[in-house]
């Protein structure tokens, strides 16, 4: 199946800039017009979206522990 009408490479723009979120909007946008595009734009919401976890949980770990926890009693 063809794409009736080829749709801009601009609208990667949206997962990359708003994650899962942008992906699912482009999706839902383009899916009528672009389907190949559409599932890119949504397989990259959601790479970006485990790299970003990843990265949180990676640097977490070296995330320093306050030793006062600013006059909280624990």
């Amino acid at each position: 199946m063809y794409p009736e009408k080829p749709r801009s490479n601009w609208w990667y723009l949206l997962p990359i800039f708003l994650g899962i979120i942008g992906g699912i909007i482009a999706y839902f946008a383009i899916r009528k017009d672009d389907r190949p595009k559409a599932k890119k734009c949504i397989y990259l919401g959601l790479i970006l979206f485990a790299v970003g976890i990843l990265v949180d949980v990676f640097f977490a770990g070296f995330a320093p522990i306050p030793d006062n926890w600013y006059g909280v009693n624990i």
